[in-house]
């Protein structure tokens, strides 16, 4: 059985895990220390275990958000495409045409 501490939210967590688990525990531990750090960013002033708590309550909510989008991908449904901005857009006409100008002046020599 493989072990390894963690920080989350500047504690230190021994943890053990299945051997050859431990790198991705490490990632783990690192995306609750990320969601521990937004927390803070929030304002107020939580203990350790309040801010776990809202921690694991950020990551339920974005596991929640993808199941959803799995089982509407499943049953065929697409989500809404997000609104584009013109300005890229335009953009891309403007790279798309100075690419089929660079293929053209290829294309005569």
């Amino acid at each position: 059985m493989g072990q390894v501490t963690v920080r989350v939210g500047g504690y230190s967590h021994p943890v053990s895990c299945e051997d050859g688990q431990e790198a991705h525990l490490i990632a783990l531990a690192a995306e609750v220390d990320r969601r521990v750090a937004s927390v803070k960013t929030m304002g107020g002033s939580y203990g350790e275990p309040r801010l776990l708590l809202l921690a694991a309550l950020l990551l339920a909510d974005e596991v929640h958000d993808l199941k959803v989008e799995v089982a509407q991908a499943r049953a065929g449904v697409l989500p809404p495409l997000p609104a584009t901005d013109p300005r890229l857009a335009e953009r891309l006409v403007r790279v798309a045409e100075r690419i089929e100008g660079i293929a053209a002046d290829l294309g005569k020599g």
